[in-house]
């Protein structure tokens, strides 16, 4: 405990700034990007396409809830509970969809992982009642899930280090991307048609679909075919067994020496993942009903704020992902996190729309900046043979336990009232309105959780850098120790002891034994 507390001291007052190796091979930023070539390219862009659905999917329930609540005469607090269902349920996603991912590979998961969500959102757009939509959403949350530990996975672990901060935040975007895709057909589209908000979630799963066709039609991750060809040729040196069932159940005791070394890197990534979700879901999720509801915007008014705090995401993830590879990904995420709490009174104080619009910008500008430094920073973090399935669970259980984000936000609008012009009439008089005060209550939230990341990430572990492409395979023997990695065949006992090197089999083969002994 003692020595745990004092590497907590040493990562806020030492290590904040990650110290820079200097390699041979090290090139810079335009040239690492100039050499990828194409199937880099299309894995990224795959995985970045297949984030922007999740989102697309996601906040199809956010821009519609006013309509949702006519449509099953419900009030904003039921409706939010579908989107608290959702994270609810995506740990299960994430957990199923990782394991399958680190174990068989990362493209037919992907595949499969996609034409669910298409299905069942597709599926929303045909309920008649308010049960049904729950129940939908609820299955639904497990399908979304998966999808971001393997989008990640794809997108990044193919890609040469130097460009990896960039592409991080490029790759986080996509969630925003899919946010303002979502805004732009709620805006032009669904008004034009008579299905009303069901078109929404129709689109949605159209793109879903589509993005499931693009990633069958690649091959899968070149690190992945690589890591399953070290691991054959290993087991053919070794005389190992390597059949299916064998390599399941090496799988299996991999994970739980993996989990026995690192519970504590376990509960720190749910621990900051869950701040991080606080302060996205409490910045968006809510936003266009606040909007509409406590400023007295229309729903049109709305969704434009919504895209331009979009395009301040955008923005902000992709600047900082670049930042975040040449001062450190820590360092980063906390310059962003305190333009977010100074920016907090324009996202709350102003009435008019270029004021709220500027503030929308401006909040998101600081929240997805610090997100986008997050997919690379818990792929370094993480044991390198389980890079699908512990940043996607460590990210889904941070949304389980912040999955109440809009209920709060509701609940306390409920309790906290403010007061709104209208135009005078025999409801309102006076020409006022009493309303929810979710800007009061959106600051206060943001507030508390902004602090809670700062003190999270100034404590945390960092692995600037991380070659986490040249480690072994989960399916492995040995796959679950951090430094297990590729080309490093140990030779058989009979062969040792022809050479009378024994003692030298004793440590290439601890791998093996640390095994048998877990």
């Amino acid at each position: 405990m003692v020595s745990a507390l004092s590497q907590l001291w040493s990562n806020a007052t030492h290590n904040l700034v990650p110290r820079k190796e200097k390699t041979t091979s090290e090139k810079s930023l335009l040239t690492a990007l100039t050499e990828l070539n194409a199937r880099q390219w299309a894995e990224f862009w795959t995985g970045w396409l297949a984030w922007s659905c999740d989102a697309i999917d996601f906040f199809s329930v956010s821009l519609s809830v006013t309509s949702l609540a006519k449509q099953f005469n419900k009030n904003t607090t039921d409706i939010t509970r579908a989107i608290t269902l959702t994270l609810l349920l995506r740990s299960v996603g994430a957990v199923i969809f990782g394991i399958i991912s680190d174990r068989y590979g990362r493209k037919y998961p992907l595949v499969f992982n996609l034409l669910l969500v298409c299905v069942l959102e597709l599926g929303a757009g045909f309920v008649q009642t308010y049960s049904q939509f729950l129940g939908l959403r609820s299955v639904f949350g497990i399908g979304m899930g998966g999808i971001w530990g393997l989008a990640a996975s794809t997108a990044l672990e193919n890609l040469p280090v130097e460009t990896r901060g960039l592409a991080s935040g490029v790759l986080q975007q996509g969630y925003a991307v899919g946010y303002l895709l979502a805004a732009v057909i709620n805006l032009y589209l669904v008004p034009e048609q008579s299905h009303g908000w069901r078109a929404l979630f129709w689109c949605a799963a159209g793109i879903s679909a589509f993005a499931a066709l693009v990633r069958l039609l690649l091959p899968e991750s070149a690190v992945f075919l690589k890591t399953r060809e070290d691991a054959r040729l290993r087991e053919e040196k070794t005389g190992l067994p390597h059949g299916g069932a064998t390599k399941t159940k090496i799988f299996l005791k991999e994970t739980k020496k993996m989990l026995k070394a690192h519970w504590m890197l376990c509960v720190y990534a749910v621990l900051l993942m869950t701040g991080f979700n606080f302060l996205s879901h409490g910045s968006q999720d809510l936003f266009p009903t606040y909007i509409e509801t406590s400023k007295g915007f229309s729903s049109h008014d709305a969704t434009v704020m919504t895209i331009i705090g979009n395009c301040g995401a955008i923005a902000g993830g992709g600047i900082a992902g670049y930042v975040s590879q040449h001062i450190g990904r820590r360092l980063t995420i906390i310059i962003f996190v305190l333009l977010v709490a100074c920016f907090i009174p324009l996202w709350i104080i102003p009435s008019s729309f270029s004021g709220l619009a500027a503030g929308a910008f401006c909040i998101q500008f600081g929240v997805q900046g610090a997100w986008g430094v997050i997919p690379i920073q818990l792929a370094e973090m993480s044991p390198p043979a389980f890079r699908a399935t512990f940043p996607g669970v460590a990210y889904q259980l941070g949304n389980m336990v912040s999955s109440a984000s809009a209920q709060i936000e509701s609940t306390g609008g409920d309790h906290l009232k403010t007061t709104i012009a209208v135009p005078v009439s025999s409801d309102y008089p006076d020409g006022r309105k009493i309303v929810p005060d979710y800007a009061k209550v959106q600051g206060i939230l943001i507030g508390c959780v902004a602090a809670f990341v700062l003190v999270v990430t100034l404590f945390g572990p960092e692995k600037h850098g991380r070659q986490f492409e040249k480690h072994r395979a989960a399916f492995e023997e040995g796959g679950g120790d951090d430094d297990a990695e590729i080309g490093d065949v140990a030779p058989t006992p009979r062969d040792a002891e022809t050479s009378g090197e024994k003692d030298s089999v004793d440590v290439k083969t601890h791998d093996h034994h640390e095994i048998e002994k877990a």
